[in-house]
Protein backbone atom coordinates (compact mmCIF):
# COMPACT_ATOMS: atom_id res chain seq x y z
CA UNK A 1 0.00 0.00 0.00
CA UNK A 2 1.09 3.87 -0.53
CA UNK A 3 0.45 6.87 0.56
CA UNK A 4 1.74 10.10 -1.59
CA UNK A 5 3.85 7.53 -3.52
CA UNK A 6 5.67 6.26 -0.62
CA UNK A 7 5.02 2.72 1.01
CA UNK A 8 2.67 2.24 3.94
CA UNK A 9 4.31 -0.95 6.09
CA UNK A 10 1.12 -2.69 7.84
CA UNK A 11 2.28 -3.60 11.32
CA UNK A 12 4.03 -2.57 14.40
CA UNK A 13 7.17 -1.33 13.75
CA UNK A 14 9.91 -1.95 16.27
CA UNK A 15 10.42 1.45 17.14
CA UNK A 16 8.85 5.00 16.80
CA UNK A 17 11.15 7.05 15.14
CA UNK A 18 10.65 11.24 16.37
CA UNK A 19 12.26 14.79 17.00
CA UNK A 20 11.24 15.35 20.80
CA UNK A 21 11.36 18.52 22.91
CA UNK A 22 14.15 17.42 25.58
CA UNK A 23 13.22 20.69 27.31
CA UNK A 24 11.50 23.84 25.93
CA UNK A 25 12.92 27.74 26.08
CA UNK A 26 13.22 28.69 29.87
CA UNK A 27 13.72 32.34 31.06
CA UNK A 28 15.24 32.95 34.65
CA UNK A 29 13.04 35.07 36.42
CA UNK A 30 16.02 37.28 38.25
CA UNK A 31 18.24 37.52 35.58
CA UNK A 32 16.12 37.10 32.76
CA UNK A 33 18.44 35.16 31.10
CA UNK A 34 17.14 32.68 28.02
CA UNK A 35 18.54 29.24 28.21
CA UNK A 36 17.03 28.05 24.59
CA UNK A 37 15.26 24.75 24.17
CA UNK A 38 15.94 21.69 22.45
CA UNK A 39 14.23 19.82 20.07
CA UNK A 40 16.11 16.38 18.99
CA UNK A 41 16.29 13.43 17.12
CA UNK A 42 15.73 10.09 18.82
CA UNK A 43 13.66 6.70 19.16
CA UNK A 44 11.36 5.70 21.50
CA UNK A 45 9.24 2.21 21.97
CA UNK A 46 5.76 1.53 20.71
CA UNK A 47 3.27 1.32 23.58
CA UNK A 48 1.14 -2.25 23.72
CA UNK A 49 -1.91 -1.09 22.08
CA UNK A 50 -4.94 -2.09 24.11
CA UNK A 51 -8.25 -2.59 22.66
CA UNK A 52 -9.84 0.45 21.22
CA UNK A 53 -6.10 1.84 20.17
CA UNK A 54 -4.80 1.83 17.10
CA UNK A 55 -1.30 2.60 15.55
CA UNK A 56 -1.15 5.20 12.80
CA UNK A 57 1.93 5.93 10.86
CA UNK A 58 1.94 9.89 10.47
CA UNK A 59 1.52 10.89 6.42
CA UNK A 60 1.56 14.55 8.05
CA UNK A 61 1.80 17.05 10.96
CA UNK A 62 1.16 20.61 10.99
CA UNK A 63 3.01 23.41 12.89
CA UNK A 64 0.63 24.88 15.04
CA UNK A 65 0.73 28.25 16.97
CA UNK A 66 0.10 26.17 20.17
CA UNK A 67 3.53 24.29 19.91
CA UNK A 68 5.52 27.15 19.44
CA UNK A 69 3.92 28.47 22.70
CA UNK A 70 4.96 24.98 24.63
CA UNK A 71 8.42 25.37 23.46
CA UNK A 72 9.31 29.00 23.12
CA UNK A 73 6.74 30.78 25.69
CA UNK A 74 6.46 29.27 28.75
CA UNK A 75 3.26 27.48 28.26
CA UNK A 76 3.38 23.81 30.08
CA UNK A 77 2.40 20.85 28.77
CA UNK A 78 0.41 17.98 30.40
CA UNK A 79 2.81 15.57 30.21
CA UNK A 80 6.59 17.15 30.88
CA UNK A 81 9.24 17.08 28.82
CA UNK A 82 10.59 15.29 27.12
CA UNK A 83 7.53 14.72 24.78
CA UNK A 84 6.86 14.80 21.16
CA UNK A 85 5.25 17.92 20.17
CA UNK A 86 2.43 17.85 17.18
CA UNK A 87 -1.02 17.44 17.31
CA UNK A 88 -2.56 18.35 13.54
CA UNK A 89 -2.10 14.95 12.41
CA UNK A 90 -3.36 13.06 9.34
CA UNK A 91 -2.12 9.37 8.25
CA UNK A 92 -2.61 5.78 7.81
CA UNK A 93 -3.83 3.03 10.51
CA UNK A 94 -1.05 0.11 10.46
CA UNK A 95 -1.91 -1.77 13.36
CA UNK A 96 -4.96 -2.06 16.36
CA UNK A 97 -8.32 -2.39 15.62
CA UNK A 98 -8.97 -4.59 12.59
CA UNK A 99 -12.20 -2.32 11.67
CA UNK A 100 -9.47 0.65 10.82
CA UNK A 101 -6.73 -1.38 9.16
CA UNK A 102 -5.69 0.53 6.47
CA UNK A 103 -7.65 3.42 6.47
CA UNK A 104 -6.62 6.93 5.74
CA UNK A 105 -7.42 9.43 8.75
CA UNK A 106 -7.84 12.52 10.58
CA UNK A 107 -6.65 12.32 14.69
CA UNK A 108 -8.74 15.07 16.32
CA UNK A 109 -6.22 17.38 17.93
CA UNK A 110 -8.76 16.89 21.49
CA UNK A 111 -9.79 13.56 21.72
CA UNK A 112 -12.85 13.77 24.57
CA UNK A 113 -12.73 10.99 27.73
CA UNK A 114 -16.26 9.92 26.24
CA UNK A 115 -17.59 9.44 30.06
CA UNK A 116 -17.95 12.65 32.08
CA UNK A 117 -20.78 15.31 32.45
CA UNK A 118 -18.94 17.96 30.13
CA UNK A 119 -19.11 15.39 27.42
CA UNK A 120 -22.56 13.69 27.97
CA UNK A 121 -23.53 17.86 27.87
CA UNK A 122 -22.20 18.65 24.82
CA UNK A 123 -19.25 20.41 25.99
CA UNK A 124 -16.43 17.80 25.33
CA UNK A 125 -14.43 19.26 23.24
CA UNK A 126 -13.06 21.41 26.65
CA UNK A 127 -13.67 17.66 28.39
CA UNK A 128 -11.26 18.43 31.03
CA UNK A 129 -9.64 13.97 30.55
CA UNK A 130 -9.46 15.23 27.44
CA UNK A 131 -6.37 13.42 25.45
CA UNK A 132 -4.35 15.69 22.94
CA UNK A 133 -1.26 14.35 21.14
CA UNK A 134 1.87 16.48 21.80
CA UNK A 135 0.47 17.91 25.17
CA UNK A 136 -1.33 15.12 27.33
CA UNK A 137 -1.06 11.59 25.69
CA UNK A 138 2.60 10.66 27.38
CA UNK A 139 5.39 11.28 25.08
CA UNK A 140 3.71 10.57 22.09
CA UNK A 141 2.87 13.20 19.81
CA UNK A 142 2.28 13.99 15.54
CA UNK A 143 6.09 15.07 14.79
CA UNK A 144 7.27 11.37 14.38
CA UNK A 145 6.71 8.09 12.03
CA UNK A 146 4.16 6.63 14.08
CA UNK A 147 1.91 7.85 16.62
CA UNK A 148 -0.74 5.50 19.31
CA UNK A 149 -3.89 6.76 19.32
CA UNK A 150 -7.61 5.73 20.70
CA UNK A 151 -10.18 5.47 17.63
CA UNK A 152 -13.21 6.02 18.96
CA UNK A 153 -12.64 9.62 17.46
CA UNK A 154 -10.91 8.83 14.40
CA UNK A 155 -12.01 10.57 11.24
CA UNK A 156 -12.20 8.39 7.98
CA UNK A 157 -10.64 10.27 4.77
CA UNK A 158 -12.64 8.81 1.89
CA UNK A 159 -12.74 10.99 -0.91
CA UNK A 160 -9.93 13.34 -1.03
CA UNK A 161 -9.41 13.08 -4.28
CA UNK A 162 -6.01 15.10 -5.90
CA UNK A 163 -5.47 16.32 -2.11
CA UNK A 164 -2.54 14.78 -0.84
CA UNK A 165 -3.17 13.17 2.55
CA UNK A 166 -0.23 15.36 4.25
CA UNK A 167 -1.87 18.51 3.69
CA UNK A 168 -4.89 17.29 5.46
CA UNK A 169 -2.79 17.14 8.20
CA UNK A 170 -4.08 20.76 8.74
CA UNK A 171 -7.66 20.04 8.97
CA UNK A 172 -7.00 18.95 11.90
CA UNK A 173 -6.86 21.78 14.32
CA UNK A 174 -6.28 25.50 12.04
CA UNK A 175 -9.82 24.52 10.07
CA UNK A 176 -11.40 22.15 12.66
CA UNK A 177 -10.86 25.18 15.16
CA UNK A 178 -13.02 27.63 13.32
CA UNK A 179 -16.12 25.47 12.98
CA UNK A 180 -16.07 24.94 16.37
CA UNK A 181 -15.73 28.57 17.14
CA UNK A 182 -18.98 29.37 14.48
CA UNK A 183 -20.68 26.48 16.60
CA UNK A 184 -20.00 28.06 19.79
CA UNK A 185 -21.02 31.66 18.13
CA UNK A 186 -24.24 30.50 17.09
CA UNK A 187 -23.90 31.02 13.76
CA UNK A 188 -27.48 31.96 11.73
CA UNK A 189 -27.68 32.48 7.97
CA UNK A 190 -27.44 36.05 7.51
CA UNK A 191 -25.06 36.98 10.27
CA UNK A 192 -22.88 39.91 10.14
CA UNK A 193 -19.49 39.06 11.20
CA UNK A 194 -15.69 40.52 11.62
CA UNK A 195 -12.81 38.16 11.69
CA UNK A 196 -9.31 39.69 13.44
CA UNK A 197 -6.32 38.32 12.25
CA UNK A 198 -6.50 36.47 8.96
CA UNK A 199 -3.26 34.50 8.75
CA UNK A 200 -2.91 30.63 10.59
CA UNK A 201 -6.34 29.83 11.51
CA UNK A 202 -8.11 33.03 10.68
CA UNK A 203 -8.05 32.83 6.46
CA UNK A 204 -10.38 29.50 7.54
CA UNK A 205 -12.59 31.36 9.93
CA UNK A 206 -13.33 33.67 6.88
CA UNK A 207 -14.47 30.90 4.38
CA UNK A 208 -16.13 28.87 6.78
CA UNK A 209 -18.01 31.85 8.27
CA UNK A 210 -18.96 32.12 4.66
CA UNK A 211 -19.06 28.66 3.44
CA UNK A 212 -21.80 28.33 6.80
CA UNK A 213 -23.89 30.96 5.48
CA UNK A 214 -22.96 34.16 7.18
CA UNK A 215 -24.56 37.07 5.30
CA UNK A 216 -21.30 39.49 5.69
CA UNK A 217 -17.82 38.58 6.60
CA UNK A 218 -15.00 41.62 7.19
CA UNK A 219 -11.54 40.16 7.73
CA UNK A 220 -9.44 42.80 9.76
CA UNK A 221 -5.58 42.32 9.97
CA UNK A 222 -2.48 44.28 9.46
CA UNK A 223 -1.31 42.27 6.51
CA UNK A 224 -2.31 43.48 3.08
CA UNK A 225 -1.63 40.59 0.80
CA UNK A 226 -3.53 38.50 3.14
CA UNK A 227 -6.12 40.67 3.20
CA UNK A 228 -6.36 40.37 -0.74
CA UNK A 229 -6.12 36.79 -0.27
CA UNK A 230 -9.59 37.05 1.85
CA UNK A 231 -11.52 39.06 -0.62
CA UNK A 232 -11.02 36.24 -2.93
CA UNK A 233 -12.13 33.70 -0.55
CA UNK A 234 -15.18 34.90 1.37
CA UNK A 235 -15.04 38.23 2.87
CA UNK A 236 -17.02 41.07 1.58
CA UNK A 237 -14.85 43.86 3.42
CA UNK A 238 -11.41 44.02 4.33
CA UNK A 239 -9.69 46.45 6.84
CA UNK A 240 -5.98 47.24 7.37
CA UNK A 241 -5.56 47.97 10.87
CA UNK A 242 -2.07 48.63 10.78
CA UNK A 243 -0.73 51.68 12.36
CA UNK A 244 -4.42 52.73 12.86
CA UNK A 245 -6.63 53.52 16.17
CA UNK A 246 -9.72 51.16 16.94
CA UNK A 247 -11.44 54.33 16.88
CA UNK A 248 -10.27 54.50 13.26
CA UNK A 249 -10.80 51.09 12.47
CA UNK A 250 -14.48 51.07 14.16
CA UNK A 251 -15.03 54.21 12.04
CA UNK A 252 -14.06 52.21 8.69
CA UNK A 253 -16.36 49.83 9.92
CA UNK A 254 -19.55 52.36 10.44
CA UNK A 255 -19.30 53.86 6.95
CA UNK A 256 -19.10 50.03 5.57
CA UNK A 257 -22.02 49.65 7.16
CA UNK A 258 -24.30 52.60 6.34
CA UNK A 259 -22.66 51.86 2.69
CA UNK A 260 -24.60 48.74 2.01
CA UNK A 261 -27.63 49.68 4.85
CA UNK A 262 -26.78 46.75 7.62
CA UNK A 263 -27.75 47.00 11.31
CA UNK A 264 -25.06 48.31 13.68
CA UNK A 265 -26.26 45.46 16.07
CA UNK A 266 -25.67 41.88 16.60
CA UNK A 267 -22.58 41.46 15.07
CA UNK A 268 -20.44 38.28 16.07
CA UNK A 269 -16.73 39.51 16.21
CA UNK A 270 -14.05 35.82 15.99
CA UNK A 271 -10.75 37.19 17.13
CA UNK A 272 -8.24 35.04 16.21
CA UNK A 273 -4.60 37.06 16.31
CA UNK A 274 -4.20 36.14 20.27
CA UNK A 275 -2.50 39.55 19.62
CA UNK A 276 -2.96 42.47 22.51
CA UNK A 277 -4.19 45.21 19.45
CA UNK A 278 -6.34 42.25 18.31
CA UNK A 279 -8.22 41.60 21.32
CA UNK A 280 -8.04 45.32 22.44
CA UNK A 281 -9.64 46.00 18.64
CA UNK A 282 -11.94 43.49 19.10
CA UNK A 283 -13.69 44.73 22.32
CA UNK A 284 -13.61 48.10 20.78
CA UNK A 285 -16.00 46.88 18.06
CA UNK A 286 -18.42 44.69 20.32
CA UNK A 287 -21.45 46.36 20.53
CA UNK A 288 -25.24 45.92 21.03
CA UNK A 289 -26.64 42.12 21.13
CA UNK A 290 -22.97 41.61 19.79
CA UNK A 291 -20.65 38.21 20.32
CA UNK A 292 -17.14 38.09 20.89
CA UNK A 293 -15.81 34.76 20.19
CA UNK A 294 -12.39 34.74 21.83
CA UNK A 295 -10.28 32.06 19.52
CA UNK A 296 -6.66 32.71 19.17
CA UNK A 297 -4.54 32.81 21.91
CA UNK A 298 -1.93 35.35 24.21
CA UNK A 299 -0.31 35.49 27.22
CA UNK A 300 -1.22 39.41 27.49
CA UNK A 301 -3.66 41.10 29.86
CA UNK A 302 -6.31 43.13 28.76
CA UNK A 303 -8.33 46.09 30.61
CA UNK A 304 -12.13 45.97 29.52
CA UNK A 305 -14.87 47.55 31.63
CA UNK A 306 -17.38 45.09 31.69
CA UNK A 307 -20.15 46.82 32.65
CA UNK A 308 -20.34 47.73 29.10
CA UNK A 309 -21.45 44.30 28.96
CA UNK A 310 -24.11 45.17 30.41
CA UNK A 311 -25.10 47.97 28.64
CA UNK A 312 -24.67 45.91 25.26
CA UNK A 313 -26.35 43.20 26.12
CA UNK A 314 -23.43 41.39 24.91
CA UNK A 315 -21.37 38.84 25.02
CA UNK A 316 -17.69 37.52 25.09
CA UNK A 317 -16.98 33.75 24.77
CA UNK A 318 -13.96 31.46 24.56
CA UNK A 319 -13.89 28.84 22.43
CA UNK A 320 -11.60 25.84 22.70
CA UNK A 321 -10.61 22.72 20.05
CA UNK A 322 -13.38 21.25 18.21
CA UNK A 323 -15.54 17.98 19.09
CA UNK A 324 -14.71 15.51 16.89
CA UNK A 325 -18.20 14.83 15.44
CA UNK A 326 -17.88 17.90 14.21
CA UNK A 327 -14.40 16.89 11.70
CA UNK A 328 -16.43 14.83 8.96
CA UNK A 329 -18.29 18.12 8.18
CA UNK A 330 -14.79 20.53 8.13
CA UNK A 331 -13.04 17.88 6.17
CA UNK A 332 -16.00 17.40 3.64
CA UNK A 333 -16.13 21.47 3.34
CA UNK A 334 -12.46 21.26 2.02
CA UNK A 335 -12.89 17.93 0.02
CA UNK A 336 -15.38 19.94 -2.13
CA UNK A 337 -13.81 22.65 -2.86
CA UNK A 338 -15.92 25.17 -0.49
CA UNK A 339 -12.93 26.26 1.50
CA UNK A 340 -9.58 26.67 -0.84
CA UNK A 341 -7.17 24.63 1.02
CA UNK A 342 -4.40 23.92 -1.07
CA UNK A 343 -3.21 27.65 -1.71
CA UNK A 344 -2.81 28.11 2.55
CA UNK A 345 -0.75 24.83 3.02
CA UNK A 346 3.13 23.85 2.22
CA UNK A 347 4.91 20.90 3.25
CA UNK A 348 8.97 20.41 4.26
CA UNK A 349 10.60 16.96 5.29
CA UNK A 350 10.57 16.68 9.17
CA UNK A 351 14.38 17.10 9.52
CA UNK A 352 13.98 20.90 9.07
CA UNK A 353 12.07 20.83 11.96
CA UNK A 354 14.09 23.40 14.43
CA UNK A 355 14.14 25.57 11.25
CA UNK A 356 10.13 25.59 10.73
CA UNK A 357 9.65 26.06 14.34
CA UNK A 358 12.17 29.22 14.37
CA UNK A 359 10.56 30.67 11.14
CA UNK A 360 7.12 30.38 12.63
CA UNK A 361 7.93 31.87 15.76
CA UNK A 362 9.31 35.15 13.92
CA UNK A 363 6.73 35.62 12.11
CA UNK A 364 3.16 33.04 11.41
CA UNK A 365 3.34 31.85 7.77
CA UNK A 366 0.87 32.81 5.48
CA UNK A 367 0.89 29.15 4.37
CA UNK A 368 0.49 26.24 7.29
CA UNK A 369 4.17 24.48 7.52
CA UNK A 370 2.83 20.91 7.08
CA UNK A 371 6.33 18.41 8.05
CA UNK A 372 6.25 15.35 6.68
CA UNK A 373 7.97 12.35 8.15
CA UNK A 374 11.54 11.41 6.27
CA UNK A 375 13.58 9.33 8.96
Amino acid sequence: MTVSGKPVEMGIPDKIDTWQMVEPFTRDRETKEVTPGKIERTVVDVPELTPGTVLVQVAGCGVCHTDLGYFYDGVPTVSKPPLTLGHEISGTVVAGDDHWLGKEVLIPAVMPCRQCLLCKTGRGNRCLGQKMPGNSMGIYGGFASHIPVPSIDLCEIKNRGDIPLEKLAVVADAATTPFQAAKRADLKVGDNTIVIGVGGVGQYMVQELKALGAGTVVAIDINQERLDNMLKNGADFAINSGGKSARDVAGELKAFRKENGLDTFGWKIFEVSGTKPGQELALTLLSFTGKLVVVGFGPQKIEYSISRLMAFDAEIIGTWGCLPEYYPAVLNLVTSGKINFTDFVQTRPMSTINEAFEEAHRQSPDQRIVLVPDF
